[in-house]
This record gives structure tokens, sequence and C-alpha cells, in this order.
């Protein structure tokens, strides 16, 4: 079983490993709300490649939603903490698969849901329910869990809005336009098989944006076409309390437990 093909990899990775101590020192600094940014510059995809600059100073917390999952979490570079949480519901089969993820300097944590799933993975009992430590030494050599150590936005917004082959501004703070998602490479909200699978499609998919009086992005949805055995859906993605996100939580020590070999083995290639 291979966890990317119902989760989004990259996000288990930047949350996993210690990415948020890879950010500049001078983007380190959290900002107040309401002087985070300028306000967003007069040419529209101008205005969409600034947006995501107060991403990169890792203090927000984001949704994400998109053929069946959903998900949640913050990224706190002031602590270097970092969670999320996702579920995925297979519309044609009923299942259902939950992951949370903490990153507290310098440790990790992952619980897994796995529904029907579990029961195929020997030793899964053990930890059901709990939260399994990671070693970071192994969690270096398992694939998925070693990607992007220092990335620090967990959609890849700003590789996405990079993308943009046509914009318009519709209203204040609002936007439309398309995107080249093949020119996208690796963001995080793209899964390599289903950008294939679009063919000529993936260069232009519509999009609409949503900045804040700031000129930060606060919402991104893209509309995904049917595609080989992937129904037509709206990837969304939402940032909010910019500068004013809270440090993630230690789990209780009595859900605790060490991360078993079959753990790490999910998670590679």
């Amino acid at each position: 079983m291979n966890i990317r093909r119902w989760s989004v990899g990259v996000l288990a990775a930047t949350l996993l490993v210690p990415g948020l101590t890879a950010c500049k020192s001078d983007d380190a600094a959290p900002t107040a709300a309401g002087s985070a940014a300028s306000a967003a510059p007069a040419d529209p995809k101008e205005a969409l490649l600034a947006s995501t600059k107060e991403i990169e100073k890792g203090n927000f917390t984001f949704t994400l939603a998109g053929a069946g999952l959903s998900g949640k979490g913050l990224v706190h570079k002031p602590s270097n903490s970092a969670q999320f949480s996702m579920k995925f519901d297979d519309e044609s089969g009923g299942m259902s698969m939950g992951m949370e993820l903490i990153y507290i300097e310098p440790d990790s944590w992952v619980m897994l849901d796995l529904g029907e799933l579990g029961a195929m993975i020997p030793g899964a009992e053990k930890w059901k329910g709990k939260y399994q430590h990671l070693d970071q030494s192994k969690v270096k050599g398992a694939g998925e869990l070693s990607r992007y150590m220092e990335e620090v936005d967990p959609a890849g917004s700003a590789k996405l809005t990079k993308s943009v082959t046509e914009v318009q501004k519709t209203a204040e703070g609002s936007y439309t336009g398309k995107l080249d998602v093949s020119a996208a490479g690796d963001a995080a909200t793209l899964d390599a098989d289903l950008v294939k699978a679009l063919g000529a499609q993936a260069k232009t998919l519509p999009f609409t944006a949503k900045l804040d009086g700031e000129g930060r992005l606060t919402e991104l949805v893209i509309s995904v076409p049917a595609a080989g055995e992937t129904k037509a859906h709206d990837i969304k993605v939402t940032y909010a309390d910019y500068g004013n996100a809270t440090a993630a939580q230690k789990p209780p020590a009595d859900k605790v437990v060490e991360a078993s070999p079959e753990t790490y083995e999910m998670f590679k290639k």
C-alpha cells in the first residue's frame, strides 16, 4: 500500500521532518495581521505571486479539500512545530481512512486510521488509536516521509501561482484564470499520475483565488476535469491566521508508541 495514493504525501513530508527550520532567518519573525504585507500589486499575476510570500514565514493555519480528501492544520515557525489531520473517503467503495501528523522539533508523530485496510497490516492493532513516534533516522529513508525537507508551504501554492498562464482581477481581492499544472512540478496538491492523465488539459486548468486586504492568499480553488479513473472535482486550499497560529501540542504520553517497521514501509514508493 502506498500512502501517497490516498493522501497528500508532500504534506506528510512537510510535517514529519525538520523542514520548518529551513526558513531564512530574515523571514522567520511572525508578522501581525494587518501589517503582514503591502496591498496587492495592481498587475493580477504579480498580485498572485506576491500573495504567497507570507506563507514562507511559516505562521498560519490552512485547510485542504479535493476528490474525497479533506484536511486542516497549522504551521508555527516560532515554535518550530506543525500539525495536520486529514480524512479520505472513497466515494466508490465507501472506504474511509484518516491520518494525523504532529511535528515539534526535533520529534514527530503520526496516527493512522486505515479502516478496513488496517486488518491487512501485521501488528496494526498495536498502534490503532495511538500516535506513533517516528525515528528521524528512519524517516529520512522512508520515501514520502523524507521529501521536501525544506518546504514550508504545505499545499504548494507558491509553485501553483508561478504556473499561472492567464489571470484577471474580477473584484477587489478576487481573481480568476488558468494554470499550467504540468509546469507546477511537484506541488503538494497535485498527483503526478493525475497530471499525466489530464494530458493537454493540464495546461489550462481554471482557477479562482482570493486575497485578503493585505494581499495575502486566503483561498485557491482549482477545477480539475475528469481524467482516467478520477472524476471531475475541485481542489480547494485556504489559509488563515497569518502571524497568529498557535503552536502544535505534543500527544499525551499514554497514547504514544514507537513507530512500527510497517509504518515506515507504507510511505515508501
